[in-house]
């Protein structure tokens, strides 16, 4: 006599916004304000299904800061490079000889 094989059990239903706070995670690492905003998307998925989306709230963080250090590295390198190349000099125009200008002030 054989044994009746029991039914296989119906796969986990993936909670909302999931994948996307993993892509957003993933995002924030190479374009960091795009995955803060993804990060934000996936948590507004999840909220509805009372899901707690970890991976969407490390996105948003990491999205943040990584856009200020962003910002701060665009703003603060150009001004410690000409800080740098007009120091020693009189304030005026200088030209570098490769077709550009300095201007110290």
């Amino acid at each position: 006599m054989t044994t009746p094989v029991p039914a296989a059990a119906p796969a986990p239903v993936a909670a909302p916004g999931k994948t996307l706070g993993i892509v957003a995670l993933v995002l924030a690492f190479v374009a960091p304000l795009i995955g803060a905003i993804l990060g934000f998307v996936a948590k507004a998925q999840s909220k509805p299904a009372g899901v707690k989306n970890t991976p969407a709230t490390v996105a948003i963080v990491l999205g943040l800061i990584f856009t200020v250090l962003w910002i701060l590295l665009i703003v603060v390198v150009p001004i410690v490079t000409l800080g740098a190349a007009c120091s020693g000099l009189e304030p005026g125009v200088y030209d570098t000889g490769n077709g550009t200008t300095l201007t110290c002030g």
